[in-house]
């Protein structure tokens, strides 16, 4: 559904995309993940043909983008960070505004509308869009993007303000909308990503440093470990857990006075010396528990080990 080959961008002196290369499939929640900064908002800007590229090519459903005038664009909605609307409108009014700048006929808007608004949870939502909370404006933002129909969603950062609930809901909303269409989903809240992509992206620094699906990234960095809690019963033992082998670490500050008794091992290969000695001393364990690797986890390795190379 989309394909950016060998895609670069530079403003003025600063090389902002280097040669990228991005292959989205059909039905598929597609992760485009970067620090802020790394140029995730300027490769959506070229997708939507709002600036040119300075060398490469953009293909979104066998249709290349075009700068200023971009036939692809009917294929495409896209949901910005922060989505505008006249507060003067209700969310029905809004989207069949919407569907009039489509030129969609009015049996189709009126359709359109009642599913789309039960699919973002606002059948029942008549208010004014200027009450409307982050979250319910992110909603009827997905809404309005698609509306058209399009064959590509972008989301620019579309959680990346919102409370744990409002998260959950733009997510689900997205999941439920992968029958519809495609996502492309730029964040940098790496948990949001992993819990609804099939595939993902790294972008460092203008550079995709790793893709594939979770899995695959997974078993590609297998030197990536996640790290191991060591809850002990008696603050005494902690001290002497904690004194004798200087690796591990406390849980948060708290522990440092032995108020929270959870220690962290960041490397797994002392797991086995360290076992041994809560045996010897018939040290008492309350949880003993290793974390599953997390994109977070690859992600960080992946930027640590290529900042000094794209420095």
């Amino acid at each position: 559904m989309l394909t950016l080959s060998h895609v670069s961008k530079r403003f003025g002196k600063i090389q902002v995309l280097h040669n990228l290369c991005i292959y989205v499939p059909e039905h598929t929640i597609y992760g485009f993940v970067g620090q802020n900064g790394a140029g995730k908002t300027t490769s959506m800007k070229l997708i939507l043909g709002l600036i040119p590229a300075d060398s490469g090519e953009i293909i979104v459903n066998k249709t290349p983008v075009i700068f200023g005038c971009s036939p692809a664009n009917q294929y495409i909605g896209y949901l910005p960070d922060v989505p505008e609307f006249y507060p003067y409108m209700t969310p029905e009014e809004y989207l069949h505004f919407c569907g009039t700048l489509s030129r969609m006929s009015r049996k189709d808007i009126n359709r359109r509308c009642e599913e789309l608004l039960k699919l973002v949870g606002l059948a029942s939502e008549k208010r004014r869009i200027k009450g409307f909370s982050r979250g319910m404006k992110q909603r009827l933002g997905i809404a309005a993007a698609l509306f058209h129909r399009p064959k590509l969603l972008i989301c620019d950062e579309p959680t990346s303000a919102l409370d744990p609930v409002g998260r959950r809901e733009i997510l689900d909303i997205l999941t439920a909308a992968k029958e519809q269409t495609t996502v492309l989903f730029s964040s940098h809240i790496l948990s949001d990503v992993e819990r609804v992509c099939e595939k993902v992206a790294f972008l460092h620094q203008g550079h995709i440093v790793a893709d594939g699906s979770p899995e695959d990234l997974r078993q590609n960095f297998t030197n990536v470990t996640a790290p191991t809690d060591i809850e002990l019963v008696h603050p005494e033992e902690t001290r002497l857990l904690l004194a004798q082998f200087p690796a591990l670490k406390p849980a948060e500050a708290s522990a440092l006075k032995y108020e929270n008794q959870v220690c962290i091992l960041e490397n797994c290969e002392m797991l086995p010396e360290i076992l041994h000695f809560i045996a010897a001393r018939g040290l008492n364990i309350r949880r003993l528990e290793r974390h599953e690797v997390s994109l977070e986890d690859i992600f960080t390795r992946v930027t640590e080990e290529k900042a000094d190379k794209y420095a």
